[in-house]
């Protein structure tokens, strides 16, 4: 349809980049997971609570980047993509909150909740109102 086409070309070189960078960044914390699970067992649940989150997050903006290097992507399709991804990452963040919260698992200090739930709560919200932005706007 003309006039729903969305131009994301202009955006490709960002795309490329942030995922390159998501990308070198999940390899190396893949290194660190190695690294600190030869140290033993007791660390595992640190490990899986401070670790876990950090790989989802660049994955996400690794997925998110992939998606809207799609060709031909339509302005509805990429507001699909983004308010979903948005909507997926809020659920995840607030399970942390949940499960982070209490239970032998849980953050060390009540602090440790801001860079790993509350932030990423907050951008991912900003997502899906950047979506529902881009599906209100205009070229």
């Amino acid at each position: 349809m003309p006039g729903h086409e969305l131009r994301l070309e202009q955006w490709a070189n960002f795309y490329v980049i942030t995922s390159t960078a998501a990308a070198t960044l999940l390899g190396l914390l893949f290194v660190v997971i190695t690294l600190a699970a030869a140290r033993g067992r007791k660390d595992t649940a640190s490990i899986r609570l401070y670790l876990t989150p950090t790989v989802i997050y660049f994955a996400s903006v690794l997925l998110l980047s992939a998606l809207l290097l799609v060709p031909n992507q339509t302005r509805l399709s990429a507001v699909t993509c983004i308010c979903l991804q948005g909507v997926a990452g809020m659920g995840y963040s607030g399970s942390l909150a949940i499960k982070g919260g209490a239970g032998s698992a849980s953050y060390a200090q009540r602090s440790d909740l801001f860079p790993y739930v509350v932030f990423p709560f907050g951008a991912y919200a900003l997502m899906v109102a950047g979506g529902l932005v881009l599906l209100q706007g205009h070229q």
